[in-house]
C-alpha cells in the first residue's frame, strides 16, 4: 500500500506545473508518512504478509493527468484539481438521522419524480418494504404514461450481479416485472467483477463468491434532488439497521454527474433482461468472458471521461460565475440585490474510489486529509466494519489530529448470529480491533487515539465516513459520506463512491455536529476491560484464520 501510494506520488508529481509546489508538498508528505508505515510494519512478525488474493491484480490503468492547483477559497479546494467542485448554498443539503426517515423519503422522492429516477446500491431486497418501493416505482411509470405527451420519465438501477442473483428470489426477480411492464422506460444493470473469472467463478458457491468484488455505490436520485448514503435498498435499512444519509436538493450538476457516473458503470455490466437473464451491450467486452485488461481500460475510459467531462464543465462555470460576479458588482447601483444567485457557502466533491479499473481518487483524498489534519484537529471516523488498510493505520498512528473512532460492538454486527463460517466474522472483527488497540497503547496514543463502540439494543450499525473539525472549533466543516468503509475491500476490491461535503455555514456544520453527536452518544469507550468480557472471546482458530481472509470482508 505504501508503495502503491509512493507511485501514485511519482505519477501525480510529474503532471505538476512547474512553480505551483502547495499540492506537490502536500503529497510528497504523505508518501514520506506511507514510506515510514512500510518500514514500521517491516518490523512486525513476517506471517501476517501470507494473506492470499484468490484474484490474480489487475494491472493498473493510469488516469488522464489532471492539472493540480492548491489555489482557492478554502484549504480542501485542491480537491477540484481531481474531481469536479459543485458549488451550492447549504440551504439545499439536509442531513437524515434514521432509517424510517431514508425510506419515507425514498417514496416521496419516487412518486414525485418527473424525468428520472437512478438508483445504485449493492442489491434490493425481498420483502414488503421493498416490493412497496418497486410499487412506487410501478405508479410512477405508470402516471408518466397517462401524461399527455411522450413519456419522459427514465429508470435506472444499478446494482452488483452476484448479490443481487443471491436466492431464487432475489433482486432479479424483483424488477423483473417493471422490465415487462415498461421496457422503454427501464434500464436493469447488474455489475459483475472482471475478477470472478475462469475457474475461480467456477468452484466459488454463492455467497462466497461476493468475497471477490462488488457494485458498492450506494446513490438515489430523483429529478434534481441526490440522496448519498451507505444504506442498500433492504428492509433492515429502513427499519433498525442505522447508517448515513445527506439530500442535496436542486442540485441539477451533481445530479447530473451521478447520473453519468452510473450509466457509465451500467454501460460495463450486464443487462436485465424482461425473461431474468443478463447479456452485456453489442459490442462491449464481457466482464469474465472476454479480455480482463481490455474490459478494465474500457471501464476506466468510461468512468474517467464522465469525471473529467465533469471537472471541465464545472471550472467553465466557475469561471464565468467568477466574471458574472465582478460584472455585476461594478453594476450593483443599477440592479437588486434579489437579481444576484447568492454565493455558495457549500462545496461538493465526488469522491470515486474503483482499484479493479485504476481508479484510486478517494483513496488519495482519504489519505491526504489524514496526513494533513493539524495538531489539535480532531477526526470522527466510523465503520461499520472496522478494518482499516494498513496505509490509514499507519497515517492515524502516525499523524497529529486526535481520533475518535467508531466502530459496531460485536452485537451490533451485521454477521452477528449468523449461520457457518459468516458467524465468526464478528469474533474476527473483535481481533482485527483489539490488535488495533494494542498497537495504539504500546505507541502510548490512548489520548489521542481513541476507539469506542456502538451499542443498541435491536439494532445493528452500518454508518461510515468521518467529520472533520479544525483546530479550535467545536463543529465540522468537512465531511466524508457514502459507500467506503475505509478497509481492504473499499480500497481495493470493489467499485465505491463518497463525496466531501465542505461547508463554510454553520447551520450546516450544526446539523454535521448533531449527526456526529448522536450517533457517537449511543457508544461506549473501548479500555482493555473491554477485551477480557466473555463475548469478546476468540477462538484460536479465528485468530491464524482472520490475517489470511482480512482482505475478503
Amino acid at each position: 500500500m505504501a508503495a502503491g501510494g509512493a507511485a501514485l506520488w511519482r505519477r501525480l508529481s510529474a503532471w505538476l506545473p512547474r512553480g505551483r509546489l502547495g499540492l506537490a508538498a502536500l503529497l510528497g508528505r504523505l508518501s514520506d508518512r506511507l514510506a515510514r508505515g512500510r518500514d514500521r510494519r517491516a518490523r512486525r512478525s513476517s506471517w501476517l504478509l501470507l494473506a492470499p488474493l484468490l484474484a490474480p491484480p489487475v494491472p493498473v490503468v493510469t488516469a488522464p493527468p489532471c492539472s493540480l492547483c492548491p489555489k482557492g477559497a478554502h484549504r480542501f479546494q485542491w480537491i477540484r484539481s481531481l474531481v469536479p467542485e459543485f458549488g451550492i448554498s447549504s440551504s439545499h443539503v439536509k442531513v437524515l438521522s434514521s432509517p424510517a426517515e431514508f425510506y419515507e423519503l425514498l417514496k416521496v422522492q419516487i412518486k414525485s419524480a418527473k424525468q428520472r429516477v437512478v438508483m445504485a446500491s449493492l442489491y434490493l431486497g425481498t420483502g414488503l418494504l421493498e416490493q412497496e418501493l418497486v410499487d412506487c416505482l410501478e405508479e410512477t411509470l405508470e402516471k408518466s404514461l397517462q401524461a399527455e405527451g411522450a413519456s419522459s420519465l427514465r429508470v435506472s438501477i444499478l446494482l452488483d450481479y452476484t448479490r443481487g442473483s443471491r436466492g431464487r428470489k432475489n433482486s432479479r426477480t424483483m424488477l423483473v416485472p417493471l422490465l415487462q411492464r415498461f421496457p422503454e422506460q427501464v434500464r436493469v444493470s447488474l455489475f459483475h467483477t472482471p475478477n470472478l473469472r475462469g475457474l475461480l467463478r467456477l468452484l466459488i458457491p454463492e455467497r462466497f463468491n461476493e468475497t471477490i468484488g462488488l457494485q458498492h455505490i450506494k446513490v438515489y436520485l430523483f429529478d434534481d434532488n441526490v440522496i448519498l448514503s451507505g444504506a442498500n435498498l433492504s428492509d433492515l435499512y429502513f427499519t433498525n439497521r442505522q447508517d448515513r444519509y445527506v439530500l442535496l436538493r436542486d442540485s441539477p450538476e451533481i445530479a447530473d454527474f451521478f447520473t453519468e457516473l452510473v450509466d457509465a458503470i451500467g454501460d460495463v455490466s450486464l443487462q436485465l433482461q424482461r425473461d431474468d437473464t443478463v447479456q452485456m451491450m453489442e459490442g462491449m467486452v464481457h466482464p469474465y468472458q472476454g479480455d480482463k485488461v481490455a474490459y478494465c481500460e474500457i471501464a476506466n475510459r468510461r468512468v474517467m471521461e464522465v469525471i473529467n467531462s465533469a471537472r471541465t464543465r464545472q471550472e467553465l462555470l466557475h469561471a464565468q460565475t467568477l466574471h458574472g460576479s465582478q460584472q455585476g458588482r461594478s453594476s450593483l447601483s443599477q440592479q437588486s440585490s434579489g437579481d444576484l444567485k447568492p454565493e455558495p457557502d457549500t462545496w461538493i466533491y465526488p469522491l470515486i474510489q474503483m482499484k479493479p479499473f485504476g481508479i484510486q481518487i478517494d483513496e488519495m483524498v482519504t489519505e491526504t486529509l489524514l496526513t494533513e489534519a493539524e495538531r489539535d484537529a480532531r477526526i470522527y471516523l466510523t465503520t461499520g466494519y472496522f478494518n482499516l488498510t494498513q496505509a490509514y493505520m499507519d497515517l492515524i498512528l502516525g499523524t497529529r489530529a486526535e481520533y475518535r473512532i467508531l466502530l459496531a460492538s460485536p452485537e451490533v454486527n451485521g454477521f452477528f448470529g449468523a449461520k457457518g463460517v459468516a458467524g465468526a466474522i464478528p469474533a474476527a472483527y473483535v481481533y482485527i480491533e483489539h490488535q488495533f488497540y494494542s498497537e495504539v497503547c504500546s505507541l502510548q496514543q490512548e489520548e489521542r487515539v481513541r476507539l469506542q463502540e456502538y451499542c443498541r439494543a435491536g439494532w445493528t450499525f452500518h454508518a461510515k465516513g468521518l467529520w472533520l473539525y479544525l483546530a479550535g472549533s467545536d463543529l465540522p466543516c468537512l465531511t466524508l459520506i457514502g459507500s467506503p468503509n475505509f478497509g481492504y475491500r473499499s480500497v481495493h476490491r470493489d467499485l465505491e463512491a463518497q463525496v466531501a461535503i465542505v461547508t463554510e455555514n454553520k447551520a450546516l456544520q450544526q446539523q454535521l455536529h448533531q449527526e456526529q453527536e448522536q450517533l457517537y452518544l449511543c457508544s461506549g469507550v473501548v479500555s482493555s476491560a473491554t477485551f477480557e468480557q466473555p463475548n469478546r472471546y476468540v477462538k484460536l482458530w479465528v485468530k491464524l484464520v482472520t490475517p489470511l481472509i482480512k482482505n475478503f470482508f
